[in-house]
């Protein structure tokens, strides 16, 4: 972090030069266009989502793919572990969140966020030419900058919104994120088809009732997290019973992960415009699409898939397993976890839209922590036990979000608790 620090403060007054042109530009083109100011902020919102799509389809696909990949290197003089990497970076992640909203003030969102996405291109470059000291190495340094780059989003996103349009702009930056799923998966598809800090304000935050009911909500996204963007890619890619494509459904099941998150998102982003039902419905759907998903994985997928070997696995479930099945439940994965990172980003806009960032750094500590967790009992839990973990955070997170959703209004009318640290 400390390395991390002196790169934005090296970089600030040349940045900040190139920053203040830019705005000028920027307003110069908005002025030209008669935007107004709303329109000015979603336009800002498209640029941060856009921003992110590019950043992260390279990202998202490197970790839906990474264990599939370095089980072939493992033949090799590389000796690495897509798990433990992951859980490395999700670990790292979740310590940096205590002084991330530390680096976002001093430094700014935009700053901050540029200096994160060089960090996210040397961990992908990696990957040309991967020894195992720098997979591990990058690993820790992107955890760093995934701390410091989410509290920025977050801040970002709650300076350009309000109480109305907050549930609209998670929406649209939600989709927009998540079609980087569709891009960079789309490629993997063809490309293998056929081959075998928080402060101590915010320290107290933590430990309000609201951020402690829903930090049990944020739990399930950060295992839930991991297991579609790691390991259900793996488990497809292990079943050898799916023939010669097996390795580029791996592939096929992002692609329809990212059409989930895209269409889950989008579609929320627009009935949040009518807040008359309130979030609650919409984290109802979430949680019954990823119980069925579970179900019909755990009928669809053997046990042993997220620990098969180099070799792949023979076994079958409780059914012949099924090509359309798997893809299907990539898209639950997918729709369902739109539902909960939309309404969780929409929530804590509402609740904390005086100061957003240490709200923003507390959802993703305890998103990324548990995502660490989970990618570390992936190398030794069957699938089962994986499904049944899920399912019961599941059921006690939706209880959570609903607990915090009926008192919300209540919250923010008398100043909230947090605001009066």
């Amino acid at each position: 972090m400390i390395v991390f620090s002196f790169l934005c403060q090296t970089l600030k007054g040349s940045f900040k030069r190139k920053i203040e042109l830019f705005r000028t530009e920027e307003d110069n083109f908005l002025r030209k266009n008669k935007m107004s100011p709303k329109s000015k902020k979603l336009f800002n919102i498209i640029m941060l989502g856009v921003a992110f799509m590019f950043m992260f389809t390279a990202f998202q696909t490197c970790g839906n793919v990474a264990q599939t990949v370095i089980t072939n290197l493992n033949n090799t003089n590389f000796h690495g572990s897509g798990y433990t990497s992951m859980a490395i970076i999700y670990g790292v992640f979740s310590a940096s969140n205590l002084i991330s909203p530390s680096v976002v003030a001093v430094v700014g969102p935009q700053l901050s966020m540029f200096v994160s996405g060089l960090f996210y291109s040397i961990y992908i470059a990696v990957f040309i030419q991967p020894f195992t000291w720098s997979f591990y190495t990058a690993s820790v340094f992107i955890g760093i900058a995934a701390a410091v780059i989410w509290t920025a989003q977050g801040n970002c996103l709650t300076i350009n919104s309000d109480e109305n349009t907050i549930g609209r702009n998670s929406g649209i930056f939600w989709a927009l994120l998540q079609s980087s799923l569709f891009f960079g998966n789309l490629y993997i598809y063809f490309a293998w088809r056929g081959k075998t800090h928080i402060s101590e304000r915010s320290i107290k935050l933590y430990f309000t009732k609201e951020i402690l009911l829903l930090s049990v909500t944020t739990a399930y996204t950060g295992l839930e997290l991991t297991f579609f963007s790691g390991v259900y890619g793996t488990c497809i890619g292990a079943v050898n019973r799916f023939g010669t494509e097996e390795k580029s459904l791996i592939g096929l099941s992002g692609i329809f992960i990212g059409i989930g998150e895209i269409l889950g998102g989008g579609f929320f982003g627009l009935v949040n415009k009518d807040n008359r039902f309130g979030r609650n419905p919409v984290v109802m759907l979430g949680i019954v699409v990823h119980f069925v998903a579970f179900y019909l994985i755990f009928y669809n997928i053997p046990n042993d898939a997220p620990i098969a070997s180099f070799e792949g696995t023979d076994n079958s479930a409780y059914m012949n397993p099924s090509k359309e099945l798997a893809i299907f439940c990539s898209f639950l994965l997918g729709l369902g976890d739109s539902c909960f990172n939309t309404q969780l980003l929409s929530i804590l806009g509402f609740l904390y839209s005086e100061d957003s960032a240490p709200a923003f750094a507390v959802f993703k500590f305890v998103q990324s922590i548990c995502a660490a967790v989970a990618f570390f009992y992936s190398n030794y839990l069957l699938l089962q036990w994986q499904l049944l973990i899920m399912a019961v955070v599941g059921f006690f997170g939706t209880i959570s979000f609903f607990t915090v959703e009926w008192e919300a209004a209540a919250f923010v009318a008398r100043g909230s608790d947090y605001r009066s640290i």
